[in-house]
C-alpha cells in the first residue's frame, strides 16, 4: 500500500507538475509585464506599507452601521495563517536535508513567479464571487470554474479535493505537529494535547469567518514578528558565514545531483524538486486556496486582494522560509558533525537544534512555540477554506435532503474529529495522501486560471486606489457591496 501511495505521489508531484507550476507562473509574469518586479513600489504600498500608513483607518473599517465586517487586513492575516505553518519550519528543514542548500534557491524561484499565480487566482476569485442569501460571500476556484469556465463538474471536483485536503493537510497534519511539539517540549500526552487543541480550535471556528479573521489578525503579526526577530538575531550573529553560505546556495542550485546534465537532469535534480515542491507547499500559490481565503474581504477590489496575495507569497517564502533556511545552514556550519546529522530525519528537531546552538534553551522553546502557533493558525484558517468548499459541494449535489445548517454541523464534527485524530495518530501515510490531494488541487485550478487569464487586469498606476474598476465585461455593482456583475458590453 505504501509503495502505491509513493508512486502516486511521484506521479502527482513529478517533474511535469513542476513544469506546469513554473510555466503558469512565467506566463502570468510575462502577461503582467513582470509586475512583481517593476511594480514592487505599487504592491508594497498597498500591502505591507499600508500597515504603517493607515493602521487606524483599517481598524475603523472593521465595523459599519453596527455590523462587523472582514477588513482587507484581516483577510490577509487569515490567508497568512493558512500559508505560514509547518512548511516554514519542518518543511524547509526537510527540503534542505533532501535537496541540499540549493533547494533554497528554487524556493525563491517558486515564490518569485508564484506571486503572479497568486495574484491571478485571487483576482479571479474576487471577480466571480457572489453573496449568498445569508449575506456571506461564496468565493474560490470552484466559483470561477462554474461561472467563468462554465464547467460545474470541474468546480465540484476542485471542491471535493479541497475538502479532502482540509481534513488532511489542513487539520490532521497540523494538529499532529502541535501534539509532537507539546510532547517533546513539555511532556504533554497526545490525548491531552488532542483535547486541548480540539477545544481551542472549536472555540474559534464556531464564531465563523469573523472570529477566525479576528483571531488571525491578532495571532499572526505577533507570532511571525517574534519568530523573525530571533531568526535575525541568529543570522546576524553568524554574519561571517553568510558569504560562503550564499555561494554554496547558488553553486548547489545549478548542480544536478541525481541525473547528469540536460533538461531531464535539471528537472529531476533533488535541489529543484524539493525546492519547488516545498515552496508550493509553504506558500500555496497555484492551489487556489488563497482565492477562497480572500473571499470575505469587504470594501476592496480584485486588484487590491491580488496584491495582498502577492505579499503573502513574498512574506511566507522570501522572508520566513529564507530566515529558517539561513538559521539551519548557519547551525550546520557551526555544529557540523554527528549531532546535527542525528536530527536530519526530523525537520522540526533539526531547526530547533540549529536555533539552540546560538540561543541555547531559548532557541528550542522558540521553535516549539512557533510550530504550535503557526500550526494552530493554519487549522483555523483551513476550516474556513474547507467549509466554503464543502458548502459549495453540498449545494451543487443537492444536499441529500438535509438542510444547510445540518451539513455545517456534519463538516464541523468531521473537522474537529480530524484535529483530534491528528494529535493521537502516527501520520506518515496521511502526510503522503494529504500532499497528494494538495497536488491534485493544482491541476484544475491552473487549467482554469490559464483559460480565464484574459480577464485579469493589473494596476496601471502607482496607487491601487487609482486603478481601473471597469473591467472587460464587468462593472462594480454598488448595491451588492463590491460584487462584480456581468454586463452586456464594455463600458
Amino acid at each position: 500500500m505504501g509503495t502505491v501511495i509513493e508512486d502516486l505521489h511521484f506521479l502527482v508531484w513529478g517533474p511535469w507538475t513542476l513544469v506546469l507550476f513554473l510555466g503558469t507562473g512565467l506566463w502570468f509574469t510575462i502577461q503582467s509585464g513582470f509586475f512583481q518586479y517593476r511594480g514592487i513600489g505599487c504592491w508594497w504600498r498597498e500591502t505591507g506599507g499600508s500597515l504603517w500608513r493607515d493602521g487606524g483607518e483599517r481598524r475603523e473599517k472593521g465595523t459599519e452601521k453596527g455590523r462587523k465586517r472582514v477588513t482587507r487586513f484581516q483577510s490577509a492575516c487569515t490567508a497568512l495563517a493558512a500559508t505560514i505553518g509547518t512548511g516554514n519550519i519542518a518543511g524547509v528543514a526537510t527540503a534542505l536535508t533532501a535537496g541540499g542548500p540549493g533547494a533554497l534557491f528554487w524556493m525563491w524561484v517558486s515564490a518569485a513567479i508564484g506571486m503572479m499565480t497568486a495574484y491571478t487566482e485571487t483576482y479571479l476569485g474576487q471577480l466571480y464571487r457572489y453573496r449568498k442569501p445569508d449575506g456571506e460571500w461564496m468565493c474560490g476556484p470552484m466559483v470561477y470554474m462554474e461561472r467563468g469556465l462554465q464547467s460545474p463538474a470541474l468546480g465540484i471536483l476542485y471542491a471535493l479535493l479541497a475538502v479532502l485536503s482540509s481534513l488532511g493537510m489542513g487539520s490532521m497534519v497540523q494538529s499532529n505537529s502541535i501534539s509532537g511539539t507539546l510532547w517533546s517540549s513539555a511532556g504533554m500526552p497526545p490525548t491531552v494535547s488532542g483535547i486541548l487543541v480540539t477545544v481551542l480550535a472549536g472555540a474559534v471556528i464556531l464564531g465563523g469567518i469573523r472570529r477566525i479573521s479576528s483571531v488571525s489578525e491578532k495571532l499572526m503579526p505577533i507570532s511571525a514578528g517574534i519568530y523573525i526577530f530571533f531568526s535575525l538575531v541568529v543570522v546576524i550573529s553568524c554574519w561571517d558565514l553568510l558569504p560562503g553560505i550564499f555561494a554554496e546556495i547558488f553553486r548547489e542550485a545549478i548542480r544536478p545531483k541525481s541525473v547528469g546534465g540536460g533538461v531531464a537532469g535539471f528537472l529531476l535534480s533533488r535541489s529543484v524538486r524539493y525546492g519547488l515542491s516545498r515552496g508550493v507547499f509553504s506558500n500555496e500559490a497555484g492551489l487556489g486556496s488563497l482565492a477562497v481565503l480572500h473571499g470575505a474581504a469587504e470594501d476592496t477590489t480584485p486588484e487590491q486582494q491580488g496584491m495582498w496575495a502577492m505579499f503573502e507569497v513574498f512574506f511566507d517564502t522570501i522572508v520566513v522560509c529564507t530566515l529558517t533556511a539561513l538559521v539551519i545552514l548557519c547551525g550546520q556550519h557551526y555544529g557540523a558533525g554527528s549531532t546535527g546529522l542525528a536530527h536530519a530525519g526530523d525537520g522540526a528537531a533539526l531547526t530547533a537544534w540549529c536555533f539552540s546552538l546560538r540561543l541555547g534553551v531559548l532557541g528550542e522553546i522558540l521553535v516549539s512555540g512557533s510550530m504550535a502557533v503557526f500550526a494552530f493558525a493554519t487549522i483555523i484558517a483551513w476550516y474556513y477554506l474547507g467549509r466554503q468548499t464543502f458548502v459549495y459541494l453540498t449545494e451543487r449535489l443537492g444536499g441529500g435532503g438535509l438542510s444547510g445548517k445540518l451539513w455545517d454541523k456534519v463538516y464541523l464534527g468531521c473537522y474537529l474529529l480530524a484535529v483530534y485524530l491528528g494529535c493521537v495518530s502516527r501520520l506518515e501515510t496521511v502526510w503522503l495522501i494529504s500532499d497528494l490531494w494538495n497536488g491534485m488541487m493544482a491541476y484544475p485550478n491552473l487549467l482554469a486560471i490559464l483559460w480565464l487569464s484574459w480577464q485579469v487586469r493589473y494596476p496601471i498606476s502607482n496607487s491601487a486606489s487609482k486603478t481601473v474598476k471597469k473591467l472587460n465585461g464587468f462593472r462594480l455593482d454598488k448595491s451588492g457591496g463590491n460584487e462584480y456583475t456581468k454586463i452586456n458590453k464594455r463600458e
